[in-house]
């Protein structure tokens, strides 16, 4: 069934990746037929872990073509609803189980070396406490969730019998609460279809936008790093064209038109926004940590990846160090006397500055007061 699973899959987003590129219906038949047919097929929870295609059918209900994506989503919804069935009639079944184990039993042995042991869970940790010759002792056997604990707080003796009360303890009082991930907080519905404004122009840089915000996903999934892989569900919950249109229309109203005064920001703007390298910058701005108003003013430095500020930084470093480093030392001479200070305390030197049959022109610098002059 994986295997059936993949190839259909594998087809249809071969077939979609052709119908976005090169406008066919043909391809676009192709994807929507694959699409209904792993509809068809009969998947459980294990299938589409093993495969990941809950995951990487994501990216074609981001489809440019609404076929597609109409069917992708309905397909996506359709596996969601298997996994939470699934999950949620294997959570019925465990509460059930554990509402049939007994919560109180009383056990009685003898003190004489022959105990009778009690059958206990397995994955429960006992802990025993008995009083014996006004002494006190414990034990405790741990090993997975749940703990019944064994107490006695008055032993009880008549005839050699000692009397031990067994009482089960919530899974809550043994293991520590684990911090929950607070939800994604719902924002407003996503755009299925681009916002026109009835400007090519305008409609243009709105739709190389989406496009743009659209891989931030697929990139924040590919990421090394574990903090932005944690975003994930808060990326996801974003609309791609409504941060786009947001964008392109705060850019009219400061800015004006893309071919007027400010063509140069704006061209500055769209290529740090659609570099493949400057990943950074499209997912803050996706998420609203850059507001539109504030990349408006941003300069090209400050818009550039974190790689290449960090070539920049360097080339400055280096022309720094270069414009320190001190300089070879000059010859001075007494030959010549500076007509600003007086001094003879000069350097000099020569070069060839008229033709060849003419003598060449030497210029002169003090030494003491900076001041130069030339002579043939």
């Amino acid at each position: 069934m994986e295997k059936e699973i993949l190839s259909a899959y594998e087809v249809a987003e071969k077939a979609a990746d052709a119908a976005a590129a090169d406008d066919g219906a043909a391809e676009e038949d192709r994807c929507v037929d694959a699409l209904k047919r792993l509809r068809r097929m009969p998947v459980a929870t294990k299938d589409l872990v093993a495969t990941q295609v809950g995951k990487r059918i994501r990216r074609l209900t981001k489809h440019p073509k609404p076929r597609i994506q109409e069917i992708a989503s309905d397909l996506f919804k359709f596996w969601k609803n298997v996994v939470v069935e699934e999950t949620s009639k294997d959570c019925k079944k465990s509460s059930s189980s554990e509402d049939a184990r007994p919560l109180k039993t009383e056990a009685k042995f003898e003190r004489s070396e022959s105990i009778k042991d009690e059958k206990t869970p397995k994955s429960e940790s006992v802990k025993v406490e008995k009083l014996v010759s006004g002494k006190r002792f414990e034990s405790e056997i741990a090993s997975r969730p749940g703990s019944v604990k064994i107490g006695n707080a008055m032993s009880q003796r008549s005839n050699g019998v000692e009397s031990i009360k067994v009482q089960k303890l919530s899974k809550e009082e043994q293991q520590p609460s684990v911090a929950k991930k607070p939800p994604v907080p719902a924002g407003p519905p996503k755009f299925t279809s681009m916002v026109k404004c009835n400007d090519p122009v305008r409609d243009k840089l709105r739709e190389l936008l989406a496009e743009a915000f659209s891989k931030v996903f697929d990139e924040a999934g590919k990421d090394e790093r574990q903090e932005v892989r944690n975003i994930l569900d808060e990326i996801d919950a974003c609309d791609p064209i409504r941060v786009a249109v947001t964008v392109e229309s705060v850019m009219f109203e400061k800015l004006g038109r893309s071919n007027g005064s400010h063509k140069v920001k704006y061209r500055s703007i769209m290529f740090n926004l659609k570099d493949a390298k400057n990943t950074d910058l499209r997912r803050r701005v996706l998420l609203g940590h850059i507001t539109p108003q504030v990349l408006i003013n941003m300069t090209a430095e400050e818009m550039a990846s974190d790689e290449r500020k960090l070539a920049n930084k360097q080339i400055q470093e280096k022309a720094l160090f270069e414009c320190e480093r001190a300089g070879a030392p000059k010859a001075t001479t007494d030959q010549f006397k500076c007509g600003r200070c007086g001094q003879r305390k000069c350097t000099y030197y020569q070069l060839q500055t008229r033709s060849a049959d003419e003598p060449m022109t030497t210029f002169v610098t003090c030494v003491n007061c900076n001041n130069h002059w030339k002579f043939c």
